[in-house]
């Protein structure tokens, strides 16, 4: 099977997702970063009533009208607590921020204006212009009003106002889940005692984490032995839980040991593809599984990382129905490249902003796969095309953010 491009690997995969409509009721604590699957409409007015938007005091205009009038306070409206009477001509009720305007008031003159006088009086030192300093009857929304529409992703600006829209819960799509499954006889989990020939197992907790952040719930299924009947039997496990989405880690590749496509095909996936034209992450593989994304990333945890964004993220955040983050960007690289081959590559670079706001990308010298520091240290990676020519230092290349 011939290497597939970058570019057309992403579009076929892409073409065979459709987002999850299926509805849940969530708690509104529970629902940052979900996306809403209906519009949301107000279940009341907000604000409620006239409110004070400053301490002071509220009365009419027309009572002062001229510096130095002296008004009667008649009582007090704080939050939560109204004034019950009218302000009538003359008179002035105390009233503070987020307060009932009491019947008959107008204006609010704030407290810096007003000199308090003795017997519960009040000289003006400002002549207010009527409805200043009052918020009106729903000047934030009414009552019936849609205020966020399906499709919004909820964050803490849009959590607040669907609390202030008086809503408990709020209707939200399924996230889409995902079952992570690493294989390998060396992994051991972190933590361990490693024995001769065991590594760590790492590009697992990467994954979820980005799948997490793309929007899916994770579901995983720890590590599994290279041995065909452990491999199908995990499987079997995976898709009881009905993913959306299975991502095995490793065994993807040609070797003796490389039992998962073999063993994905015996239960039934149809292999969409099979490696990628891409430096790392070249032994990519996309399947479908009774309706189940197949993702089969390599066991390299820098491969399977980089793959995972090309990849995973944008299938994630398609099946989410949330926007991709904007991780395209243009630089500067301050070092010669060299001209490339037939794969994309991807060097993991540090960016730093000059003065004229440009960025500039400085590629670590050494791109070796099992290099986990360097990425963890790299803020883009450097993308080359295939048969990209050389580009001196301060020319011009493209890169992935990979915080945007």
């Amino acid at each position: 099977m011939a290497l597939l491009p970058v570019s057309e690997a992403q579009d076929k995969l892409l073409d065979k997702a459709c987002a999850v409509n299926e509805i849940e009721m969530v708690a509104l604590h529970e629902a940052d970063g979900r996306v809403l699957a209906e519009d949301l409409v107000a279940l009341l007015t907000q604000p409620p009533f006239d409110a004070s938007a400053m301490d002071g005091y509220a009365l009419r205009a027309q009572d002062a009208s001229q510096i130095g009038a002296v008004l009667p306070v008649i009582g007090t409206s704080a939050a939560g607590r109204a004034f019950e009477g009218a302000v009538g001509q003359g008179q002035t009720v105390r009233i503070f921020t987020g307060a009932p305007v009491p019947e008959g008031a107008d204006t609010v003159l704030i407290q810096e204006d007003a000199e308090v006088l003795d017997g519960g009086r009040i000289r003006t030192s400002f002549v207010p212009i009527k409805g200043r300093h009052i918020r009106p009857r729903g000047q934030d929304f009414t009552e019936g009003e849609a205020i966020l529409e399906a499709g919004t992703v909820l964050d803490y600006t849009r959590l607040t106002v669907a609390a202030a829209m008086n809503h408990a819960t709020v209707p939200v799509l399924r996230r889409p889940r995902v079952a992570v499954l690493a294989t390998g006889d060396e992994l051991l989990p972190p933590g361990s005692a490693l024995g001769p020939s065991q590594i760590i197992a790492s590009n697992s907790f990467g994954i979820a984490a980005l799948a997490r952040v793309s929007g899916a719930e994770v579901i995983d299924f720890g590590i599994v032995p290279d041995d065909s009947d452990k491999i199908a039997a995990a499987i079997d496990q995976a898709r009881a839980a009905k993913p959306d989405v299975i991502v095995t880690l490793g065994g993807a590749s040609v070797g003796d040991l490389d039992l998962v496509r073999s063993t994905l095909l015996s239960k039934g996936m149809e292999l969409d593809f099979w490696k990628i034209a891409m430096r790392p992450g070249k032994p990519l593989m996309v399947g479908n599984l009774g309706g189940i994304h197949v993702l089969g990333l390599p066991g390299n945890p820098v491969s399977s990382l980089v793959c995972a964004l090309l990849f995973l993220e944008p299938l994630i955040c398609k099946l989410a129905n949330r926007p991709l983050p904007a991780r395209s960007a243009m630089a500067c690289t301050s070092t010669d490249l060299p001209a490339n081959d037939q794969r994309q590559d991807y060097l993991r670079a540090t960016l730093a902003r000059r003065a004229d706001g440009n960025l500039v990308a400085t590629s670590y010298g050494k791109q070796d796969s099992s290099m986990m520091k360097i990425f963890a240290r790299s803020d883009c990676l450097i993308v080359r095309p295939p048969q990209a020519p050389a580009i001196p230092a301060g020319g011009p290349c493209p890169v992935l953010l990979l915080r945007p």
